[in-house]
């Protein structure tokens, strides 16, 4: 699009299907790097990502011509995808539906690189439902409960 500036900067999550603790500390950057080249090939750009155990955060700055569903649902599908041809796993593995999609101005960018990099020490403090039902509230995000990602104690 000519003549279109933009700057937006999302912070999205999402969850493993089950809540299964399925994404492995042997092939995690793999499939972050993997996850990364999505982003680069949607000509979008990859910040920081960070695949726990049974969830994933992504920080992106996206382009107005693109939805960040669009862009979810390739990151989530082609990840899937590359998980089963690698054979990470000898069980069928799938994203859960949905997922969280939060701003960010530029001056809060390098904070939030640094938390979502630092993830397994934000859950050593407390677990994912506690974080992901902390960003509905600081962004004054409706919810239904019957709609949120499945969490398992």
């Amino acid at each position: 699009m000519p003549n279109t500036y933009s700057q937006i900067y999302i912070q999205i999550v999402f969850a493993v299907k089950g809540r299964q603790n399925f994404i492995k500390e042997s092939f995690r950057e793999e499939i972050q790097k993997y996850m990364s080249g999505i982003i680069s090939n949607k000509k979008q750009k990859a910040y920081s990502i960070y695949c726990m155990p049974d969830h994933t955060h992504i920080f992106v700055s996206i382009k107005p011509d693109i939805s960040i569903s669009d862009v979810v649902r390739d990151i989530k599908a082609n990840t899937s995808s590359f998980i089963k041809e690698k054979k990470f796993l000898d069980e069928p593995f799938s994203w859960q539906e949905g997922f969280g999609a939060f701003s960010y101005s530029k001056s809060q960018t390098q904070r939030v690189n640094n938390y979502i990099l630092n993830q397994p020490f934000h859950h050593d403090k407390r677990n994912f439902k506690e974080e992901y039902l902390e960003f509905l509230k600081n962004y004054d995000v409706a919810y239904d409960d019957k709609y949120l990602f499945e969490f398992y104690e």
